[in-house]
C-alpha cells in the first residue's frame, strides 16, 4: 500500500518550490505560509518556532496568532500533530513573539549596515521633506507629540498626491529595541531609506504585527500599515 501524506506535518525543507498553503492544526483551515509559523522539534524534544522555515525535520504549523500558538499549547495539538511525546513550553506564544521581535530587530540592524536608516527627530523629517523614506519608524513608548508632527508629514504627503499615504508607520518596537538595532541610545524616531534591506524588515514587521493582533478584526489593515 502506498504511505499517505500525513495532513498535519510537512515534509522537511525542500530544495524545490515549498508548497504555498498550509493546515494550521489548531483552526483546521488551510491558508498561505505568510499568515502561519512552522514549529519543529528540536534535538532536545522540545518544540521551536522556525520562522524562516528552514530548519530540519517535519514541520507542523499554526496561524500566526499568539492565541492560535496558546490554543495549540493548552490543546496539546504539539503532542497530537507530531504522534509522540515533545516538551512544550508553558511560554511558547511570549517565547514566539520575543523571536519575532529578534527578527525585525535584526532586520533593522542589517538596514542600518546598508546606510537605509537614519534616526532622530530633525533627520527623519529631513528624510520625509526629501521623499527619500519607505516607512516612518516610531519607538512604541515614544511620546506623543513628535509622533503626530511627524505622522503629520505622512499625511500631508498623501493629500498633495490625492491618495493615501505612500508611507509605511510602524511601530511595534520600544525605544529600548530600537537602541539596541541601531547601536545608539534613546532612538525615539527612525526613518527607512528604499532598499532591498529596509523590504526585509517590512515584511518581518508584517509578520509580528499579525502575531499580535490577528485576533482582532482590523487585523488586515495592521499588516498593510506595517509595510510599504
Amino acid at each position: 500500500m502506498l504511505a499517505q501524506a500525513d495532513p498535519d506535518l510537512d515534509d522537511g525543507p525542500r530544495t524545490q518550490k515549498s508548497a504555498t498553503t498550509r493546515m494550521c492544526a489548531v483552526s483546521r483551515e488551510v491558508r498561505p505560509i505568510d499568515e502561519l509559523i512552522r514549529f519543529v522539534v528540536a534535538p532536545t524534544g522540545e518544540v521551536i518556532p522556525d520562522l524562516k522555515r528552514k530548519l530540519p525535520g517535519r514541520g507542523l504549523w499554526v496561524s500566526a496568532s499568539r492565541r492560535s500558538v496558546a490554543e495549540a499549547v493548552r490543546r496539546h495539538q504539539f503532542n497530537k500533530g507530531f504522534k509522540r511525546d515533545v516538551r512544550v513550553a508553558p511560554t511558547l506564544p511570549a517565547d514566539t513573539d520575543a523571536l519575532l521581535v529578534r527578527s525585525v530587530t535584526e532586520a533593522l540592524a542589517m538596514a542600518a549596515k546598508a546606510g537605509q536608516v537614519v534616526a532622530g527627530f530633525g533627520k527623519v523629517e529631513d528624510a520625509l521633506n526629501r521623499n527619500e523614506t519607505a516607512a516612518l519608524i516610531h519607538a512604541s513608548d515614544g511620546a506623543a507629540d513628535g509622533i503626530r508632527k511627524l505622522d503629520a508629514i505622512v499625511r500631508q504627503r498623501g493629500e498633495k498626491r490625492g491618495e493615501s499615504p505612500v508611507i509605511a508607520v510602524v511601530n511595534v518596537l520600544t525605544s529600548e529595541e530600537l537602541d539596541l538595532a541601531l547601536g545608539r541610545s534613546n532612538v525615539i524616531h527612525a526613518a527607512l531609506l528604499a532598499g532591498p534591506a529596509s523590504k526585509t524588515f517590512l515584511s518581518r514587521c508584517q509578520m509580528l504585527v499579525r502575531y499580535r493582533m490577528a485576533d482582532d478584526d482590523k487585523t488586515a489593515e495592521a499588516a498593510r500599515n506595517s509595510r510599504a
